[in-house]
């Protein structure tokens, strides 16, 4: 029942702001992308609430993911960008992201603090800092430049490659403890492969828009690197979407995942 109110609750706010706010806006496929990825940080709060444990979540994916949102607020809280066009970019955006922060600095803190002892720290051993300098470092190569300022395009482009390669520490968790993936656990990784698909097709629909000082006349590589950027998240989950949409017909939508070696082979 909490699972399906909270798929409820975020339809009717994405009908609410395509609706009542952006007017029908297309760019607003942008602020929904938002609205999911803060749903999918909801599902793991709501697994660590209900369960009392942290077993099974990694605090490595959660620093990625704020990580990820606190480059793009460098750039989205006083930059226009990379915001939607519509009026939801004016403020809903942005504190939508703000919110999934708040979220995930408690969920965090939670974890780490109060139920450390829960934690899976000897499993949960994927690389973060060289994860941030590498995203970082192909940023500054490739950015774009809507914000016309190389530094904060920069940022974005680092949020955007961190909110990709966010879910890696998460499958690596996985596939450490090779058992079933908890309902609400997967429902946040699904969670974020949607909020994926909705971004890219916003920045596919915006493609004609996005600019970058082209190393070659006829390649833009600030947009096919956004691009290629929102594939390679789909591809990384694609083993683990076969198994959450199987899961999820057969079984509803509170039953473990049975990944057998899907990750792990």
């Amino acid at each position: 029942m909490e699972i399906a109110i909270a798929y409820g609750v975020t339809a009717l706010a994405a009908l609410f702001v395509y609706h009542l706010v952006a007017d029908g806006a297309v760019s607003s496929v942008m602020t929904m992308s938002a609205i999911v990825q803060c749903l999918g940080i909801t599902f793991l709060c709501m697994q660590v609430l209900s369960n009392g444990t942290a077993a099974g979540i990694s605090a490595g994916s959660l620093v990625l993911d704020a990580l990820a949102i606190g480059f793009r607020l460098s750039s989205t809280l006083w930059l226009d960008g990379y915001l939607p066009v519509d009026k939801s970019g004016d403020h809903i955006y942005q504190a939508v992201d703000i919110c999934s922060l708040i979220l995930l600095v408690c969920l965090l803190y939670y974890m780490l603090k109060v139920k450390g002892d829960t934690y899976q720290a000897s499993e949960d051993s994927f690389r973060i800092c060289p994860t941030v300098i590498i995203s970082l470092g192909l940023a500054a190569i490739l950015h774009a430049d809507m914000d016309s300022y190389p530094l904060f395009d920069t940022f974005w482009m680092t949020g955007l490659f961190l909110g990709v390669v966010a879910v890696l520490p998460q499958l690596w968790l996985i596939t450490q403890n090779r058992c079933p993936v908890q309902a609400l656990t997967s429902h946040y990784i699904a969670a974020l492969a949607l909020s994926r698909i909705l971004s890219g097709l916003f920045m596919w629909l915006a493609r004609e828009h996005i600019t970058c000082e082209r190393w070659f006349e006829s390649v833009n590589h600030g947009v096919w690197t956004i691009l290629a950027a929102h594939l390679l998240h789909l591809i990384l989950l694609g083993d683990f979407a076969y198994y959450y949409i199987r899961a999820l017909t057969q079984n509803g939508v509170n039953a473990p995942i049975e990944l057998g070696d899907a990750l792990w082979v």
